[in-house]
């Protein structure tokens, strides 16, 4: 077999993704605040793009009119001032110490107190868990030693409030003695909030409960028999204790007001905003989309250096630059006007669909899937997908991300579909009107739903209720109620 090169012909095909249009995909799956971000970017890297205001480009006459109206403005404030004043003298004494302040203070002297929030109001900055139990160790009568020792166990003590390590380990890694961590511990355990620096939940509840009326026979109930009253067996608790079933269930009315998580209060996750990207309006009964442009900056391309390229001056290499800017710019301008578009595309064509679900509620969404939208607007099924990721809705219903509205769809019994959402809805209204000491089992819900013309199995009734956060019939049944 001998070995020679050879020169053929081959016709194929195959896509070629080019940084505009990877730029183009990358921009319709970012969010607002992300585009925003992106377009602040390419600000500060491309000297032709430039933000511009809408009030600054308004035609001359609308500028001059505003202006007059400015100036207006002035001159009355002046003939005010000036009619208030009169023949006197300043005095600048006065004028100085009203300007030293700081603006808040001059406008709160205008506003007057009555109109003030509370000072506490104005605080910004919330303590948290380690702060607060460090602040109760300098207030207790610790010796240097035993604030080393509480420093550490603090210092070990999770978010929930709970001891994270065994007090062994922090004996052993800081050589303390460990009766005197033990101790130590004993004396923060009683510090606000009460059952903080707990090993585990039974320890937790038996803290708290040292204070309760009726503490011994809960504190029994807590320490021997918390599996049982988890499943509801009170009247084995009763017989194991010797008492009246009436008891036990006080007891577990009182334990339902004791804290698992002591520490939760301290523990402040950051609020996470939601701006919509669309507005659904109904206006005399008809949905007007509006999409919300508020926070995104306004780009062109720079006027100077467009007369650079006239100028008989600048290099070709300069013109070679700005043309490789001004290409750039104006590829991310159309990216961004293309993105919008599809978003608004995209929205119409759920409203189209799910047009009920804007006058009823959750109750009459329709199940559809990204392939609906897709073919509706002549749209890939991934750009559906990439459009309605990370961006909400402002709907009469509430704010909704839009792939919110994608729901498979339930089988009914007089041959239509119904979306899963829908199902949802329906399984917590029912659950939520049952009777506490005959709870629905998930078959008793299946039978309920098919008197509703919804035909679904038993396993789907378990999977849904288990995605709503409801218990089982047995967790959720109290015959004491």
């Amino acid at each position: 077999m001998a070995i020679e090169l050879k020169q053929s012909l081959k016709l194929s095909q195959q896509l070629v993704m080019t940084p505009q249009l990877q730029q183009a995909i990358k921009l319709l799956q970012l969010n607002r605040i992300e585009l925003a971000q992106h377009c602040q970017n390419e600000l500060l890297e491309n000297p032709i793009l430039e933000e511009f205001d809408l009030r600054m480009d308004m035609p001359d006459d609308e500028q001059t009119k505003e202006k007059k109206l400015d100036r207006a403005n002035n001159e009355q404030s002046e003939v005010h001032a000036n009619s208030q004043q009169g023949t006197e003298d300043i005095n600048w004494e006065n004028y100085l110490n009203n300007h030293s302040k700081r603006p808040e203070e001059r406008i709160n002297r205008i506003r007057g107190k009555d109109d003030l929030p509370a000072f506490d109001a104005n605080m910004t900055k919330t303590e948290n868990l380690f702060d607060h139990l460090m602040w109760q160790v300098h207030m207790s009568k610790f010796n240097e030693k035993e604030t080393e020792i509480a420093t550490s166990i603090i210092g070990n003590i999770d978010e929930s409030g709970y001891l994270a390590s065994p007090i062994e380990d922090i004996a052993l890694k800081r050589n303390f003695d460990l009766a005197l961590v033990e101790k130590v511990l004993l004396k923060i355990q009683e510090f606000d909030p009460l059952g903080v620096g707990a090993r585990d939940l039974r320890d937790c509840l038996l803290i708290q409960a040292k204070y309760l009326p009726e503490g011994e026979l809960v504190r029994e109930v807590i320490a021997h028999h918390l599996e049982d009253i988890e499943k509801k067996k009170y009247e084995k608790v009763a017989k194991a204790l010797h008492v009246g079933v009436p008891r036990i269930v006080a007891c577990v009315e009182t334990i339902r007001t004791l804290d698992p998580r002591p520490g939760r209060q301290f523990f402040n996750e950051s609020a996470q905003y939601i701006v919509p990207d669309i507005y659904i309006n109904m206006v005399n009964g008809e949905p007007v989309i509006v999409q919300n442009d508020d926070g995104l900056p306004r780009l062109r391309l720079s006027s100077y250096y467009q007369s650079l390229l006239s100028n008989t001056k600048a290099s070709e290499k300069e013109k070679e630059y700005i043309h490789d800017k001004m290409r750039s710019a104006l590829w991310l301008i159309r990216s961004i006007h293309q993105r919008q578009r599809t978003i608004y595309k995209v929205t119409q064509s759920i409203v189209r669909i799910q047009r009920e679900f804007l006058e009823k509620g959750v109750t009459a969404l329709k199940p559809m899937v990204l392939k609906d939208v897709a073919n509706d607007i002549g749209m890939h099924e991934s750009t559906v997908s990439r459009v309605t990721t990370n961006k909400y809705i402002h709907t009469p219903q509430g704010i909704f991300e839009l792939k919110y509205f994608f729901n498979s769809g339930i089988k009914s019994t007089h041959g239509g579909d119904m979306a899963s959402e829908a199902v949802k809805s329906r399984i917590k209204k029912i659950i939520g009107s049952e009777d506490p000491r005959k709870p629905f089992s998930d078959q008793e819900l299946v039978e309920i739903l098919r008197q509703s013309d919804v035909d679904i199995a038993r396993r789907t009734v378990a999977k849904y209720r288990e995605m709503l956060g409801i218990l089982s019939s047995s967790k959720r049944k109290n015959l004491y109620h």
